[in-house]
């Protein structure tokens, strides 16, 4: 997926600077001329459990949390955290979803600090217009940028993606980063299957379509599939997983399915895991 599609939060949003916040699948405003003082990373989210191994004595983090402040913006992986304390319509469900379209777009993690999924929202400079990103590009470009910022930061190839209902829906190998794809937009059997999402799968760049793209392998694990592997992965401590809303895993478990029926047959295998 083309990585310039999106907006790359952890590269452009910088202190100082207003911002809108929209729905990406329908592009209301959540947030209006947001500015922050701070915008920082978070560690990964497993930060608390390896605090043990730093240690030899209690936890000192064990009592702390780390919450945004007024003006703070705080970074993970497939999230971002603001302070509720100048919004004045945060739910009192756990849920946030956009009051115009229902789409699920975080949740309130306390009274005063919500969560906004990376690939439910887009994140503009106040004085740029609204672009819209059709769906199923802007979800697959924030899947693989996630995967390509945490393989190249921390040596980690393999995820699990989970929904945020605890459940994991697929298992995803990366192989590389850096594939070219070239395709004669002409006999492309996709286009007419990816209407579910509004939107083509392919850019539209005259008779032949070149863009770069992550090559992954992938198992689905809905319906109990591959249960035994996703034991085994979810325990290893070499495996990372990304937490998504429950519907964009299924969207993006459709998309990988559509991406390995472009592929000829004899590409869509490798060993017991789809490409």
């Amino acid at each position: 997926p083309s990585i310039d599609l999106v907006f790359t939060l952890r590269e452009s949003l910088k202190p100082q600077k207003n911002y809108i916040f929209y729905c990406q699948s329908c592009g209301d405003i959540i947030v209006k001329d947001r500015k922050f003082l701070r915008v920082l990373p978070l560690p990964s989210e497993n930060w608390s459990a390896l605090v043990e191994e730093w240690c030899c004595h209690p936890s000192p983090f064990a009592r702390s949390t780390l919450y945004p402040q007024h003006d703070d913006c705080f970074l993970g992986d497939t999230f971002f955290l603001l302070n509720s304390g100048n919004e004045s319509h945060v739910p009192e469900s756990p849920i946030l979803i956009c009051k115009r379209c229902k789409t699920m777009l975080g949740e309130t993690v306390s009274s005063d600090t919500i969560k906004y999924y990376v690939t439910e929202v887009i994140i503009q400079p106040s004085e740029a217009s609204f672009s819209p990103t059709p769906r199923s590009q802007f979800v697959q470009s924030m899947v693989a940028q996630c995967l390509v910022e945490l393989s190249s930061a921390k040596s980690t190839f393999r995820f699990t993606i989970k929904g945020d209902n605890g459940k994991i829906y697929i298992l995803i190998w990366l192989l590389n980063s850096d594939t070219l794809l070239v395709e004669s937009l002409g006999s492309s059997s996709s286009h007419s299957v990816f209407t579910l999402f509004g939107d083509i799968f392919m850019p539209s760049s005259g008779p032949v379509g070149t863009w770069n793209a992550v090559k992954v392998l992938y198992q689905p694990c809905i319906k109990s599939r591959n249960k035994d592997l996703a034991d085994a992965w979810e325990n290893d401590i070499g495996v990372h997983p990304l937490k998504f809303p429950s519907e964009t895993c299924l969207e993006l478990l459709l998309i990988l399915g559509l991406s390995t029926t472009s592929l000829p047959p004899s590409l869509r295998c490798m060993n017991s895991f789809q490409v």
